[in-house]
């Protein structure tokens, strides 16, 4: 079932990063329909959060995406190569986000091994969240897409994870967020081979 608008309203981005984990994210590109199960999240805290693109309230052309009201996808583009795709949550003015990790291959297998020139075996088809966009064709154009409509959106499988199946980590790649990095805001399947290094648990 497809998630409803009223799933990303919900203020606290610690819980939806956690209770994403299990949920399917599909996108459909010129009639093709891939989708992986979402396994590695991060939470990005709004204007609270040294760590956030929104941090103290900061808007660019690029962050603008992060103060619309929930439901809508945020994709930038790290290190000019890789884009990133980020679920943004909570009400209108208030820049939470999700950034989506990694994901295990389920739907449109063929696909994505197209997209990534490589097996859907091979755990760096869709480990980090480089990979992980460009495994399902996620790029620039996807920003400040409806997560309810036709393109890109997620849906509820019944997959579910129990607080021991989950582990909490630091981010990666923050350093410069000083002592926001450390905060255990990154949430992973246990276990599972398509989760990014390092996967040290807390």
């Amino acid at each position: 079932m497809k998630l409803q608008l009223s799933y990303y309203l919900n203020q606290d981005v610690i819980f939806l990063a956690k209770d994403l984990l299990g949920k399917v994210l599909f996108t459909q590109i010129d009639g093709k329909v891939t989708a992986g199960i979402i396994v590695e999240t991060e939470a990005y805290f709004g204007v609270q959060d040294k760590a956030s693109h929104a941090y103290g309230g900061r808007r660019t052309n690029r962050t603008e995406t992060l103060y619309s009201e929930g439901g809508v996808s945020y994709v930038y583009l790290c290190y000019g190569i890789h884009h990133l795709f980020n679920v943004v949550s909570s009400g209108l003015g208030e820049p939470h986000a999700v950034l989506i990790r990694a994901i295990e291959p389920l739907i449109g297998i063929e696909t994505i091994e197209l997209r990534r020139t490589m097996p859907a075996t091979k755990a760096a088809i869709s480990s980090g969240p480089g990979s992980a966009a460009k495994a399902l064709g996620i790029d620039h154009s996807f920003n400040k897409k409806e997560l309810t409509g036709e393109e890109i959106w997620i849906e509820d499988h019944g997959i579910r994870y129990t607080a021991d199946e989950i582990a909490a980590a630091p981010r990666v790649g923050v350093a410069y967020a000083q002592e926001h990095a450390l905060l255990p805001w990154r949430f992973f399947v246990i276990g599972n081979k398509y989760v990014s290094k390092p996967n040290k648990v807390l």
